[in-house]
């Protein structure tokens, strides 16, 4: 049986204590996730797509020291959602992002590239060989 009091509810947080209400890690940042049957939560985790373009795009906003609210204007899309898109909380439209990319002085094309390069990145850092694998015996960090 419940412990609390009629008529309170219980707050459940989502995230731990120490992640301040507001701030977004950078993917590099974010706590790895061990895969199904992988003891080890050491090993990197893939990131998502819309984790590495909403960093792109918090990444060149501030770069360029304008606020969200100029951009989100500018993009003619609200404030609430492309702060949700930069955090990889909401996965974009391909028309959401373009037009947060123009608004930033980026093509889409230019955007995307961007976190392709983020994803090479990340992946050359945690990629191991499978044995039996083709790239068995191969290097592939860089």
């Amino acid at each position: 049986m419940s412990n609390q009091a009629p008529n309170q509810a219980r707050v459940i947080p989502l995230r731990p204590q120490s992640a301040r209400p507001g701030t977004a890690r950078p993917v590099s940042e974010r706590p790895a996730a061990a895969p199904p049957g992988e003891p080890s939560a050491d090993r990197a985790r893939e990131p998502l797509w819309r984790d590495l373009v909403g960093d792109v795009l918090r990444r060149e906003r501030l770069v360029q020291e304008r606020t969200l609210k100029d951009v989100a204007d500018a993009a003619r899309i609200s404030m609430p959602y492309l702060s949700e898109v930069e955090r990889g909380r909401k996965e974009a439209s391909s028309e959401v992002l373009a037009a947060a990319a123009h608004a930033l002085g980026l093509g889409l094309g230019d955007l995307l590239s961007l976190a392709q390069n983020e994803l090479t990145r990340h992946s050359a850092r945690g990629r191991r060989a499978v044995p039996g694998s083709p790239y068995d015996g191969m290097c592939l960090a860089a």
